[in-house]
């Protein structure tokens, strides 16, 4: 598909995520990841957005991913799930976004990198996060919930602070990163993901087509 036959969409909002590397992961600095596979459990909220004509602003949709190795490597395994709420206009837009056919980094590199893709599914999704608190929590029905909070000094139990600065990064600028207390999907292998004090990052993006 050419530039002129793609629609022009840009989308704005918030994104909790956690995986299964150590605090810090490697992953952002082009290094292995902590364990040598990645696996990922991400909710995302378009605070502002439209894709064509269509208003996405409130829209929700989240994503379980499982790579053997690196994540560039490929051969990844995904399963998009998109909130139950949003309307039959929305999740179709939603769809063409997330399967990277209209451009737009993020979407382009995750499509590719992850090409066993599980059909599309609904569920109600409920995110709550609070960047500056490090303090996040992300529900969907009948796939799966994480809960998120700050990094504790193990010799203080203070709380640590810490952000990764990306100023060309693709999915995010500036990100606050905390600590998956846990995370648990319910989902076919290898999908199946339990975390527990493992990296998670809570980040604004803003994607376009352009």
């Amino acid at each position: 598909m050419s530039t002129a036959e793609k629609t022009q969409w840009r989308v704005s909002g918030q994104e909790i995520g956690s995986c299964n590397c150590d605090w810090g992961c490697p992953c952002q600095f082009n290094a292995p990841p902590t364990t040598g596979n990645c696996e990922a459990f991400i909710g995302y909220e378009i605070t502002e957005g439209h894709y064509g004509g269509t208003a996405l602003d409130g829209a929700r949709w989240a994503a379980i991913y499982h790579w053997p190795g690196r994540i560039d490597e490929g051969n990844g395994t995904r399963q998009i799930i998109i909130d139950e709420r949003v309307g039959a206009d929305q999740r179709a837009a939603l769809e063409e976004l997330v399967s990277g056919t209209q451009g737009g980094a993020y979407f382009e590199i995750f499509a590719s990198v992850a090409p066993n893709q599980r059909p599309t599914a609904t569920a109600r999704i409920e995110m709550q996060s609070d960047r500056e608190r490090r303090v996040a929590s992300l529900t969907v029905s009948g796939f799966g919930e994480s809960r998120v909070e700050p990094i504790k000094n193990p010799a203080t139990g203070e709380e640590h602070r810490v952000r990764i600065d990306l100023p060309n990064g693709f999915e995010y600028k500036l990100a606050e990163i905390g600590n998956t207390v846990e995370c648990k999907t319910s989902a076919q292998e290898p999908l199946a993901l339990t975390l527990s004090n493992s990296y998670a990052q809570l980040n604004e993006f803003d994607w376009s087509s352009s």
